[in-house]
């Protein structure tokens, strides 16, 4: 019998209402065609997840089928002719060179199919060890900022390169006076291509050394900034020199000042630094003095009068003991030690020159005879070109390399100069200060997409040749001169190449095959055309001295200095050195104004570091009235080099007058840490003098005082003598709930080892780790929320002057010493300590996942199943040293990620690593231990038929780290530099005492600090 029943849902769709019927028609729509479908604009922008598309669709098998059945199919060609050194899915290395006026460095760029996508130093062949910093690290990404000009503009608009370079030849050809206006050139045949170009050049520095180079001129005869070592200075004092940041080219001096920091061999540097703002570099001094900007001057002259036999005047007492200290230390090292200073006065400079040459390390530690060919600016003649251009004197004007309506100290009468100019070219990259002013841009090419050639000391020329075909419509500056200058070739890899081949007299004859060669190392041996300083000169020092005695310092003093992420601003559209936060501070997007507490207490202005009360400041000296408020939408930060000025020819980075007042009004700062003092975390970070280090340097291990095994009470009162002394307790280690995973005998166990004594703070780990793990950049908000990305992190301890066994003495309670312990000392030591996955045997994490996504590898690492992650997040709960990062939103569709995730970018897509999933909305994630790189040594390993030797594998993080404080490796392997270091007496684990038995070992940190420096 059929079944004649009607069955519905309700009245509605029984009695077919209107609103049922529209109901059904949006249900059971027409047939739309698949080509109509595709070119739906709103498909572009479609975001939707493979789990949501699944389960929109589900609802048809037979629609979703369909679809998949008409969609055009799109057809993958072969190459035609493979390039051999091209393996799809296999990473190419190429050597190379980085500079921009600041930064300088021997690299290896890494590419996958054709495209960069890391940067590294290059161990092999480079100078300074081949280390680089996160800038240099970061400066992939500014190759696929969409900011990049696509090609030629003419007043803003675009334009072709012929039409320009018929406007510029004329320009420069007539009359009138044409010049070239760039940063300092290290490279010898981009000179060459300038000076075909017939125009006059001047160069100047954006961060300047010129009193550095003059004192250097006045007293040896050679004008230049020398070259100084660091691995022969047995002590080294500072006067607000951040050589581990930013002063000179820093990248090589943080891996030879590290090199005698470590105490293992007995001896270790000492380190004396005089400053203002807590730089990272002050963070790693062993004594720390604080002293205002008009004393820096007086600081010196101080040292050279104790090293003479007289006396330190015009400083306090206690000032005057530290100057003593320091002059007493350099003496006893005299030929083994350097004294240098970071500002750019004169007067400074030329007591630092003398105290060094009585010191008699010039010739030792500070050379002069291969000086450096960085910062060799003429701010004179940069001023005078100023006057000129606002005089109607020139005619044509070419920079190159620089910025100079953002960063010169006069920046303003520059703009007002730029706009006489008849014809300006800017040959910028983006439409920054200079070019959106400028007649023309002729954007030149990313130094990754180029060719050219650096010297930075006499003897060695570094190349730079191209990892990837010009993305735009770019074109190198110099093949821009010489075309402009109507050279017969102008192909600037032609002429490049023939200053090496005979015709020029640069250096001897290189055939293709040595060229190759060179191109292969990354560099070449150049000409040593060294100079002959007159070390024995006479140094007349009084008139400097009584020019730092004249100097009077106001109330309120102001010092400004270089970030180091963001550098002198040319970084700030890279956004993952924006979210890299600052070593000291920790703060993120953003430059801000720091200031004493107490100072900030007298003014009520609020003295926590995640806001920042907008101020404005009225410098004394000339009157000039500057607003930190920029009124611009944040994350942007603020200009502060119109808080320099220029004095006598140098431009001056401080200010010994100013007030400041406050407006009222709050700026948030993004900031990722809040620890306030290093108290009672005896448990994650130990440290101990170098005294006490020698003391007990022979006991085994947990046996020293500053690093003792960590023991529980398991007994009563044994002897019943009233103490709970040793022989009631027993190590940590005893007590285990966990059986032992067999990887702690065979096989591979990876870990890694890292020593907070050699660390300095600078990030450049962080801003590696992101790159290499396609980590998320998230902006300023959500950082501001605490839901920053990063794998690792590198905690800022400020230690306090104040301690449980000081409440004791003073009749303290413990808990109101804890209180006092909290508020940070004056001028408080400092320790860095990076933090990622310690990757536990016995993981809090893995016990508490309901659904078995993170697991203990049979390889002894901690590992996440992303497709598996359901985002209950107990782990990260359940996590002692919060690690584990959780992702709020699909960071590379989200609208609002738009500006800030690479991801969220077609160009910028570009960098991500293929070895590394994107992960998604919903999902934990943490440091792997660079599992990729493990697999591929595995890999390599395997195909080649042997076994994995020690530093063949090297995580991201290690790889970066300038002052070598990471190693890692197989900790199964007894001859491995990780095994050898986690059974050093000085290595231990951060918070041993809960029996996680993490596979990342700390050791202790040693200052050389004796208890009246503390």
């Amino acid at each position: 019998m059929a079944n004649t029943k009607k069955y519905w849902s309700g009245l509605d769709e029984l009695d077919g209402t209107d609103a049922f019927q529209e109901i059904q028609s949006k249900e059971f729509q027409e047939q739309i065609p698949v080509d109509k479908f595709l070119a739906d604009e709103k498909l572009n922008s479609a975001t939707t997840g493979r789990r949501d598309f699944l389960k929109f669709m589900g609802f048809s098998l037979t629609a979703a089928t369909l679809a998949a059945c008409e969609t055009p199919v799109i057809k993958s060609i072969p190459y035609t002719n493979k390039p051999a050194e091209i393996t799809p899915g296999v990473a190419n290395y190429y050597a190379s060179s980085y500079y921009d006026g600041m930064d300088y460095a021997n690299i290896l760029v890494k590419t996958r199919e054709g495209r960069p996508i890391f940067v590294k130093g290059n161990a092999a062949t480079g100078t300074g060890a081949g280390k680089v910093n996160a800038r240099v690290i970061g400066s992939v990404m500014e190759l696929y900022d969409k900011a990049r000009l696509e090609g030629p503009t003419k007043k803003g608009e675009s334009a072709t390169w012929s039409d320009l370079d018929t406007a510029v030849s004329e320009s420069i050809n007539g009359n009138g006076r044409a010049v070239v206006l760039s940063n300092t050139i290290v490279s010898p045949s981009t000179r060459k291509a300038i000076e075909s170009l017939g125009a006059e050049h001047i160069q100047y520095d954006a961060i300047s050394y010129s009193a550095l180079r003059e004192a250097q001129a006045a007293s040896f005869g050679v004008n230049a900034v020398p070259h100084y070592d660091f691995s022969k200075a047995k002590v080294v004092v500072s006067i607000a020199a951040d050589f581990l940041n930013s002063w000179l080219t820093s990248t090589q001096f943080a891996p030879d000042y590290a090199s005698l920091r470590n105490p293992n061999s007995g001896s270790q540097s000492k380190h004396f630094q005089f400053e203002s703002v807590m730089s990272m570099t002050g963070t790693n001094a062993d004594v720390r003095t604080m002293i205002s900007p008009s004393e820096e001057g007086k600081v010196a002259a101080g040292i050279l009068a104790v090293l003479k036999g007289g006396a330190v005047s015009n400083l306090d007492a206690k000032l005057s003991s530290r100057v003593k200290a320091a002059a007493n230390a350099l003496s006893g090292s005299k030929g083994e030690s350097l004294l240098i200073a970071g500002t750019n006065d004169l007067s400074t400079q030329t007591i630092v020159a003398a105290i060094n040459q009585l010191l008699g390390n010039y010739g030792a530690t500070i050379d002069l005879e291969r000086p450096s060919q960085a910062y060799r600016g003429d701010e004179s003649a940069a001023t005078q070109l100023i006057a000129d251009m606002n005089s109607g004197k020139v005619s044509t004007l070419i920079t190159y390399g620089c910025n100079p309506s953002y960063d010169m100290p006069n920046a303003q009468a520059f703009n007002s100069g730029l706009a006489k100019v008849s014809t300006s070219v800017s040959m910028n990259g983006v439409a920054d200060e200079t070019a959106s002013r400028s007649t023309f841009v002729a954007p030149d090419h990313h130094y990754l997409e180029s060719w050219n050639d650096l010297s930075l000391r006499a003897g060695r020329i570094d190349l730079v040749q191209p990892t990837i075909e010009p993305l735009f419509n770019t074109r190198a500056a110099q093949e821009s001169f010489l075309v402009w200058s109507n050279a017969e070739n102008s192909d600037w890899y032609t002429f490049l190449r023939s200053q090496y081949n005979g015709a020029y007299t640069l250096d001897a004859i290189y055939s293709d095959s040595d060229w190759n060669s060179a191109i292969h190392d990354g560099n070449m041996a150049g000409n040593d055309q060294s100079e002959s300083p007159n070390y024995a000169a006479s140094i007349e020092t009084s008139l400097a001295e009584r020019k730092v005695s004249e100097v009077k310092g106001g109330d309120m003093e102001l010092v400004t200095y270089v970030k180091a992420t963001a550098g002198a601003g040319q970084h700030a559209s890279n956004p993952f050195l924006q979210e890299t936060p600052d070593p000291v501070s920790k703060v993120t997007w953003d430059n801000y104004v720091t200031m004493s507490k107490s100072d900030m207490v007298a003014m009520g202005l609020n003295t926590y570091i995640a806001q920042e009360d907008l101020a404005t400041y009225q410098t004394g000296e000339n009157g000039q009235h500057l607003m930190l408020d920029s009124g611009l939408p944040m994350p942007i930060g603020v200009n502060a080099f119109p808080l320099t000025s220029n004095s006598e020819g140098n431009t001056i980075y401080a200010s010994y007058d100013v007030t400041i007042e406050a407006t009222d009004r709050e700026y948030p700062l993004a900031c990722t840490q809040i620890h306030n003092t290093y108290m009672g975390r005896d448990s994650v970070v130990r440290e101990t003098s170098f005294d006490s280090y020698l003391a007990e340097a022979d006991k085994p291990k947990g046996k020293a005082s500053w690093n003792m095994a960590h023991a529980l009470n398991v007994h009563d009162d044994t002897n019943h003598d009233g103490v709970i002394d040793a022989r009631d307790k027993e190590n940590t280690s005893e007590f285990d709930l966990w059986h032992s995973h067999p990887v702690q005998d065979v096989g591979h166990r990876w870990g890694m080892t890292i020593d907070l004594t050699t660390c300095t703070g600078c990030s450049a780990c962080v801003t590696a780790c992101s790159i290499e793990n396609n980590v998320s950049v998230v902006g300023k908000d959500e950082v501001l929320r605490h839901r920053d990305m990063h794998w690792i992190r590198i905690d800022r301890y400020y230690a306090s002057d104040y301690s449980l066994e000081k409440g004791e003495e003073e009749g303290v309670g413990v808990i109101s010493s804890y209180g006092l312990m909290e508020d940070p000392a004056e001028n408080p030591q400092t320790v860095h300590m990076p933090m990622m996955c310690q990757h536990c045997n016995h993981a809090p994490c893995e016990t508490v996942c309901p659904v078995a996504a993170t697991t203990h590898s049979n390889e002894g690492l901690n590992q996440m199943t992303y497709n598996r992650c359901i985002g209950t997040r107990y782990c990260a709960n359940n996590c002692p040293y919060k690690v584990r990062r959780f992702n709020w939103f699909n960071y590379k569709g989200h609208s609002k990620f738009e500006n800030v995730n690479p991801a969220h970018d077609s160009l910028a897509r570009l960098v991500l690593n293929p070895d590394v999933t994107v992960r998604a909305r919903g999902v934990m994630e943490k440091c792997s231990m660079c599992v990729q790189r493990i697999q591929s040594g595995k890999l390599d390993a395997k195909k080649a038929g042997t076994a994995i030797n020690d530093g063949e594998i090297v995580t991201a993080c290690a790889e970066a780290c300038p002052s070598n404080a990471i190693a890692f490796g197989d900790l199964n392997d007894t001859g491995s530099q990780v095994r050898a270091i986690s059974e050093n007496n000085r290595s231990y684990h951060a918070l041993e005492e809960i029996g996680v038995q993490p596979n990342v070992f700390y050791m202790t940190k040693v200052r050389n600090v004796d208890s009246n420096e503390a």
